[in-house]
């Protein structure tokens, strides 16, 4: 004869039975699924540091060209990172020294070459800022003032004060001095006073012949 405790059992086992016949394939599923996506996540995480670590030891070389002075090395170099780890901030950071052993080596194209791959396609924002701002500085040298003046539009906020600097440069050099001093007046207020690029708007603007007023120069620090 059967307990209280037996069917009590029987009951619940019952129940158990019922609710894995109605819902055991979706949790079966459900948790494959997350099995599956931990592995894929899991696999993920250590393909970005395989490629992490490749992209590290393909940079060393970048570096070690420019140390040397080896513009043809460094250009190999970021040459192969930049096929095989595009996505990486290795691969931005071998742009801009390459670019810089390359220009002083006087393969300024190659040079230039380097600055538009960071800035096009950079994945690093504030790189692709800097390679901008580097290629402008070219541009202005080689009178591509306009090709400059378009690079430098919507630049990010925190290079505001840098590419107002170059703005102001490329109208010097377009003869537009009004313009030039309006950019620089941006950059002086944008640019911190502990950054020695605050000094050198400053005289490029005492040369124009409007130098920031004293208040002003103290509410553009504070």
């Amino acid at each position: 004869m059967a307990t209280h405790l037996d069917l009590q059992e029987q009951e619940q086992l019952d129940q158990l039975k019922h609710f894995w016949k109605q819902y055991g394939n979706l949790i079966t599923w459900t948790l494959i699924l997350a099995l599956g996506a931990f592995a894929a996540w899991n696999g993920w995480q250590q393909w970005q540091r395989k490629q992490a670590v490749e992209a590290s030891a393909l940079f060393d070389e970048v570096e070690r060209a420019a140390l040397a002075g080896d513009a043809d090395r460094a250009q190999r170099a970021f040459a192969d990172i930049k096929e095989r780890y595009p996505r990486t901030t290795y691969a931005a950071q071998a742009g801009l020294l390459a670019a810089s052993t390359l220009q002083a080596k006087g393969k300024d194209e190659a040079g230039r070459g380097a600055l538009q791959w960071v800035a096009e396609q950079a994945k690093q924002e504030e790189y692709k800022a800097l390679a901008r701002l580097r290629l402008a500085g070219l541009l202005i040298d080689a009178g591509s003032h306009d090709e400059a003046l378009k690079l430098l539009e919507n630049m990010p906020p925190a290079f505001e004060g840098l590419a107002a600097d170059r703005r102001g440069d490329a109208l010097m050099a377009k003869g537009d001095k009004a313009g030039a001093q309006a950019q620089y007046e941006k950059a002086y207020e944008a640019i911190p006073e502990s950054q020695d690029l605050r000094q050198l708007v400053l005289a490029k603007l005492t040369a124009l012949g409007a130098p920031p007023a004293p208040e002003a120069a103290a509410s553009a620090v504070r």
